[in-house]
């Protein structure tokens, strides 16, 4: 994955800077590296996925439409000390896609590089198009860069917010940016996540791209409609297969893993390597998570877990997460521990994932919605907080096995193209959720028929029904019913309505003192909705679950 750290201004010292970028260590355990500046400093925690050479190191340096080695610059004790000559320095953590047709039209430019590194092109961008060029990029990213010629930093993050990114300011004023709220933990006071698809620049958050707004709504037809989401759907998968290390999938048997596990199998010569997780007693995908596994020939590994390992698992999962939502937690736990596995016993660097699915075609609740523009309305709630919710998941779980996620759903033409279709045709008129992308795949036969047309079930179910009564059970066993009531009083914002819920507000408390804000609200069903008045998000609780957990 990466972390950086971006100190924008003179204070602030080498110990307690270097001390928060460790904080996210596990990010970047390739190396480590902080950048001294003139007003500032910049830290990057390396994990190599593309450009594996010393060069690809980062922060990338750069003067007169050329990339400066970093041994032009003076190094005491792991800190560089930028040259005079420095116009621009930046850290960022990345994937910059179609990135080698850039390089090459910049080289033509009089550009030069020195690595095979994507994020290398940036700042020769910049010294292009300024902050024009946000809006350019294909990618996930979020980066700091020092322009010195203006004695500027700047900021920004993708449109989705697939890579983290968050900021604080100390007492003097300073802004502060880092991969995690644990970087920042010791340098600033309130910690906010940076808004996806902004730049910071001179005190000033701009908005450059926003996927929720649909500037032009669709008018296809449902041939047409279906064709565009197939197509741009394997343009996703496809892009995402690129990379200088090994890439891994995890599969759970549902719809949407299955989908990118299909496509990249069609895409590829060799067989996939795919996970799945499942509990031992009543684990619901493991079975379905085998059938497409050997439909399309993968290399197939099963981590089989305990509820001795989930309750095991709870305090260092929300600590990882920075989170208090339940959701979240419940299905962090699965993905957390199959990712160790991952991590403990594979070569696999780059793992690909099936979220943000559900943000654009619907969730169990979303039949409920009243209207298209109900539904509409909600999937535009659901893209421009994902990155606090499932996207938060899979970064996190991902990146502390020093691994990197990567989201062919989050592909910004693929979510800018399905938010604009018409929400009446998403709707679930068809009698199952999700048609579209279902009906979309069915010619292919890329995964089983039976796989492609099954009933969703939420990943912390399927993961095992256990898993979900295991943790409220165990929250249970935490406190009874009168310490529960007089310890949900301490909590204004976003107060626990559940043993479970005051269970991990407790442990992010502990963590992440005072910081609760930094989510946005309990992950939940639309509870003004008819059919969705529920005190669970787990969609087990809602009437049209029926075959989901089979």
């Amino acid at each position: 994955m990466c972390s950086i750290l971006g100190f924008c201004g003179a204070g602030g010292d080498y110990e307690s800077i270097r001390e928060a970028l460790s904080q996210t260590a596990s990010r970047g355990p390739d190396q480590t590296r902080l950048l001294k500046l003139d007003n500032g400093w910049l830290g990057f925690n390396r994990l190599s996925i593309m450009g594996l050479t010393p060069e690809g190191m980062q922060p990338f340096l750069y003067s007169d439409k050329a990339t400066v080695p970093c041994a032009e610059a003076s190094e005491e004790e792991g800190c560089l000390t930028a040259p005079e000559n420095t116009q621009i320095a930046l850290v960022c953590n990345g994937e910059i896609y179609g990135f080698r047709p850039l390089r090459d039209r910049l080289v033509s430019d009089g550009f030069r590089f020195i690595s095979d590194s994507d994020c290398e092109i940036l700042p020769a961008l910049y010294e292009e198009y300024g902050t024009d060029m946000f809006r350019m990029l294909d990618a996930e990213f979020a980066l700091v860069l020092y322009d010195a010629k203006e004695n500027s930093f700047v900021a920004a993050r993708d449109p989705v917010g697939i890579r983290p990114l968050y900021f604080g300011v100390t007492k003097d004023g300073t802004y502060v940016f880092a991969s995690e709220p644990k970087n920042l933990l010791t340098l600033v006071g309130r910690i906010h996540p940076f808004p996806p698809g902004h730049y910071f620049k001179d005190g000033e958050f701009v908005k450059y791209r926003d996927m929720s707004v649909v500037e032009h709504p669709s008018d296809d037809d449902m041939e047409t409609t279906l064709q565009k989401i197939h197509d741009l759907l394997i343009e996703g998968v496809k892009k995402r297969l690129d990379s200088d290390t090994p890439v891994g999938f995890l599969l759970s048997g549902g719809l949407d893993s299955s989908l990118v596990c299909g496509i990249a199998a069609s895409l590829t010569d060799k067989p996939l390597k795919t996970w799945a997780i499942g509990m031992d007693v009543d684990a619901i995908d493991l079975k379905y998570a085998r059938e497409v596994a050997d439909y399309i020939h993968s290399d197939h590994h099963e981590v089989i877990i305990s509820k001795e390992d989930v309750i095991g698992a709870v305090d260092e999962v929300v600590r990882l997460l920075g989170t208090w939502d339940i959701t979240t937690v419940r299905a962090s736990i699965g993905m957390y521990l199959v990712c160790k596995k991952i991590h403990e016993t594979s070569d696999v660097r780059v793992i690909m994932t099936g979220e943000i699915s559900d943000e654009i075609f619907g969730y169990k609740y979303t039949d409920f919605a009243p209207d298209a523009q109900a539904f509409q309305k909600e999937a535009e709630k659901r893209i421009r907080e994902i990155h606090m919710y499932d996207v938060l998941r899979a970064d996190r779980c991902i990146s502390v096995n020093s691994l990197e996620a990567r989201v062919p759903f989050g592909d910004l033409a693929f979510v800018e193209y399905c938010m604009s279709i018409d929400p009446e045709k998403k709707m679930n008129h068809y009698g199952k959720g999700k048609y579209l992308l279902r009906k979309a795949f069915e010619k292919d036969h890329l995964i089983p028929e039976s796989i492609l047309w099954r009933e969703k079930a939420a990943f912390s179910d399927a993961v095992g029904h256990s898993l979900k009564d295991d943790l409220a059970e165990y929250a249970e066993s935490c406190c009874t019913d009168a310490a529960y009531e007089e310890r949900i009083r301490k909590y204004t914002y976003a107060q626990p309505f559940t043993k479970e819920s005051l269970l991990y507000r407790d442990i992010f408390e502990k963590y992440y003192p005072g910081q609760a804000e930094m989510i946005a609200d309990f992950w939940m069903p639309n509870r003004e909705w008819e059919g969705c008045e529920v005190k669970d998000p787990s969609a087990r609780v809602l009437s049209n679950y029926g075959a989901s957990g089979e």
